[in-house]
């Protein structure tokens, strides 16, 4: 491991607005009273890296509180770094496995669920590491509060595709679709945060495809 992950991992460990492992177990049910200190709605980024969405969407909606998660804590350091540095008191970061996440949220304690650009796992044997495959939608709805939506953003046009696959076969509720994000009519100003492997797609011309669903 490079002396910069080193470095990283020993600091992210000092911040205040990380938890890992075990120890955010303890704010099971507990996240806006005890982490955040209100009773403002709490929203997830699954698979965060560095957090720039997180911190983002936490700037924008100073009256919500925002969770990065990832398992990579050299990423999440940035991420962390930066809403402290900026004084962005409403978000936090959890470092945990996502097949985990049930041990850290009570039922429908989470508003809100975002998944920009996670790793499509396209091989047919990885399906259940899938973020949004039958596996982990079971645990996001366990999670959820009634009607709270999930959002996928990817640059990947075969999840795009399965995951509206799932979404039928399940019966959920699909809300948006498109397979060209910034050539619709839903590129808002939430939409147009761009992380820095977006910025990558989209100078190779990739199309971004955007989903909006609930249970």
């Amino acid at each position: 491991m490079g002396k910069d992950k080193l470095r990283r991992f020993a600091e992210v460990a000092t911040f205040s607005n990380v938890l890992q492992l075990d120890e955010g177990k303890v704010m099971q049910g507990q996240w806006t009273a005890a982490f955040f200190k209100n009773e403002n709605p709490v929203v997830l980024e699954l698979a965060c890296g560095k957090g720039e969405y997180t911190v983002n969407l936490a700037t924008m909606f100073p009256d919500k509180n925002f969770i990065g998660i990832d398992y990579k804590g050299n990423r999440i350091w940035r991420g962390a770094k930066t809403a402290i540095e900026e004084g962005v008191a409403n978000v936090g970061f959890l470092r945990i496995q996502i097949e985990t996440i049930l041990d850290y949220f009570a039922p429908g304690e989470v508003d809100e669920i975002w998944i920009t650009f996670p790793d499509p796992q396209p091989q047919l044997s990885r399906e259940k590491k899938r973020l949004t495959s039958p596996r982990f939608l079971e645990k996001y709805k366990q999670i959820l509060k009634p009607g709270g939506f999930i959002n996928l953003k990817t640059d990947n046009d075969d999840l795009h595709a399965y995951t509206v696959e799932k979404i039928a076969e399940l019966s959920l509720k699909l809300h948006v679709r498109t397979e060209d994000l910034y050539k619709s009519e839903y590129a808002d100003e939430v939409l147009s945060i761009k992380t820095y492997y977006e910025r990558k797609y989209l100078q190779d011309n990739k199309n971004i495809n955007y989903l909006k669903f609930s249970f």
